[in-house]
């Protein structure tokens, strides 16, 4: 073996550790970024399981009467309703109710660690106050229907008296004036007007009321929910598996020495 043939294979050496240095740490770069790509995903996964910012926003639009409109380009909006009857609660209402909720659902409360027992004793106590809350304050929690309402609702029989009176009529054949009918309706409801609106504001308020059981239902519900996961410390465990690599990702330097495919002794030979 010449001197030439050394130093050729001297190069080929120096290129084939050259070629396997840049492997290596290609390879750990990639590496450390599925690493890093993990662990964010991970973190992104911990903070949506203990967010429950999009569940009270949905909680707030749902007391309010909201509905969700669906828009031109095929998302959903949440909107005021056009029936009034449909907002239950009075702003005060609202905040009293969301106010309570926000003291249970949050991760204080997801990351805590409740036997049956307490989770039951700590249901009975919340509703009970929530109940008492609600029905001491009634009167300010639950939206009185206003005048506009009621003066809709009673124009609303006096059309359908109308539309009755004129169908009586067709049927034996007496000619209709439908104005007639209406100012004669009129003018038998004259004295009873405030009677009659003071009858209609009682009816759409008892009809209101009868939500009293379904909204304080959906409320513990809703808390009772947020306990269940953190029943025996659930949660706190589920958090603690997403924070365990199961596998080493990146950082590792023990690369393995693959041997040279140039070996000088086989050249010598």
């Amino acid at each position: 073996m010449n001197e030439e043939e050394i130093e050729k294979y001297m190069q080929l050496q120096q290129k084939e550790v050259e070629s396997a240095k840049t492997q290596a740490m290609t390879s750990q770069m990639q590496m450390q970024q599925q690493a890093m790509d993990i662990q964010q995903m991970d973190k992104s996964l911990l903070k949506e399981q203990i967010d429950l910012s999009e569940e009270l926003d949905t909680i707030e639009h749902l007391l309010r009467g909201h509905l969700l409109e669906k828009q031109e380009d095929g998302s959903r909006k949440w909107v005021e309703p056009k029936d009034k009857r449909l907002i239950i609660l009075t702003d005060y209402g609202v905040y009293l109710i969301m106010n309570f909720i926000n003291f249970y659902l949050n991760k204080n409360t997801l990351l805590s660690c409740y036997d049956e027992e307490t989770i039951n004793k700590k249901m009975y106590d919340l509703s009970n106050v929530l109940n008492d809350d609600v029905f001491m304050e009634y009167d300010i929690i639950f939206n009185y229907p206003s005048f506009e309402e009621c003066k809709e609702v009673l124009m609303g029989r006096l059309d359908k008296k109308i539309e009755l009176k004129k169908f009586a009529y067709s049927l034996i054949g007496k000619e209709v004036n439908e104005s007639d009918i209406k100012k004669s309706f009129i003018n038998e409801m004259e004295d009873r007007i405030d009677y009659e609106i003071t009858k209609i504001k009682e009816q759409l308020m008892k009809n209101k009321l009868k939500r009293f059981e379904s909204i304080l239902r959906v409320v513990q519900d809703t808390i009772h929910s947020t306990y269940l996961r953190a029943y025996a410390g659930q949660e706190r465990k589920t958090l603690r598996q997403h924070t365990h690599i199961t596998e080493t990702v990146g950082g590792t330097n023990n690369l393995e020495k693959k041997p040279s495919k140039l070996n000088p002794l086989n050249m010598i030979r």
